[in-house]
Parts: structure tokens; sequence; C-alpha cells
């Protein structure tokens, strides 16, 4: 049995916003196949991390990250034995404070490869999760930079290879039905 099967459908469902998300795909896939725990930050330089597009009538949030000095969506590294969609969530809770909940089914909706900390490599999984439209409140140690924007204000905020997913999220928001959080 492959376990990471209905990983690989999520990601072969998704339609690349530009060329780096289509060769971040590829790699992902790719990524999936070597030996070990893909998710194991300790095994492996290259892991696969999950972080996620919080939205609400408000907009989306982005934090800025503590040691990068960039501005981002909230996620991090996958626990031993954790799925993406689950590491999603945590990470979004320690670092915002927000009760967060995934659409059902999760959504997949963006794949990025990028340099992390300490050299490593993320192939970081981007689920769209929603949010009552409150003030963030981040645990403590965290980053106490987080905002909500506008989608085009995150879009002029953000690291600039986030700026084509944050479009194609606002697009996405516009569109949908996800106005409001239902616990």
């Amino acid at each position: 049995m492959d376990r990471y099967g209905e990983l690989r459908s999520a990601i072969r469902a998704i339609t690349p916003v530009d060329e780096r998300e289509a060769q971040s795909i590829r790699a992902t896939l790719d990524r999936l196949d070597w030996p070990a725990n893909p998710y194991d930050e300790r095994l492996n330089d290259h892991h696969v991390t999950a972080s996620a597009f919080v939205v609400s009538a408000r907009g989306v949030i982005l934090h800025r990250h503590k040691r990068l000095g960039i501005w981002v969506q909230p996620g991090g590294h996958i626990d031993y034995d954790e799925s993406a969609p689950r590491a999603a969530l945590r990470e979004t809770y320690e670092e915002t404070g927000l009760p967060v909940r995934h659409l059902e089914p999760p959504l997949l909706f963006h794949v990025d490869v990028h340099p992390g900390p300490r050299a490593h490599t993320h192939y970081d999984l981007r689920y769209v999760l929603v949010s009552p439209p409150q003030e963030p409140s981040p645990l403590v140690g965290e980053s106490r930079q987080v905002y909500w924007f506008s989608f085009e204000g995150a879009q002029e905020r953000c690291e600039e290879s986030l700026a084509p997913a944050l479009a194609k999220l606002g697009q996405w928001y516009a569109h949908s039905d996800v106005k409001d959080y239902e616990p």
C-alpha cells in the first residue's frame, strides 16, 4: 500500500499558478519516492513541510517569520507520525492562536519548494484553512507580527515568490462560498 497515495492525488490535482509551482509539484512527488520518512527533518535536509493560507471575511493571515524576517503564511515542520493536514492546523494555531479548521475535504491549494533555515530544503504543502475574523494571538515564543491583510495587501507585503499563489487564492476566495467561519 502506498502510504502517500492520497497526498500524491491531492498534489496532482493542483493546477499550477506558474512554472515555479509546476517544478515544485514534480519535485515534491519525487521526494515522496525517496526512502525513509519524507517529513522527518532529522533524517534528511530535504523534507516535506505543511503550511496554511488562513482566510476569513478579513482577508488572509501573514506573519513575519522569526528567523528569516520575511512575510509568509503560518506553517512549519511535520511531527513524527503526523499527517500534513494535521501539521498545518497545529502550526497555524501555534503561530496565530486562531481556531482554524480545514475545508471538507482538506484543500491542498499550492506547493512550493524553497530553501529553509539551517540549509534545509522545504517541500511545502500549502492548505486553505478558515478562521473566525478575530485578532491573532500567537503562542509564547512565536512571532508577534501576525496580521490580517486584504489579498492585494498580502501580495504587496509577502515574500516575492508567494505573491502569485496569494493572487490565485484571492480569486478563489472571491468565487467560493467560504465567506464565514463555521466551527
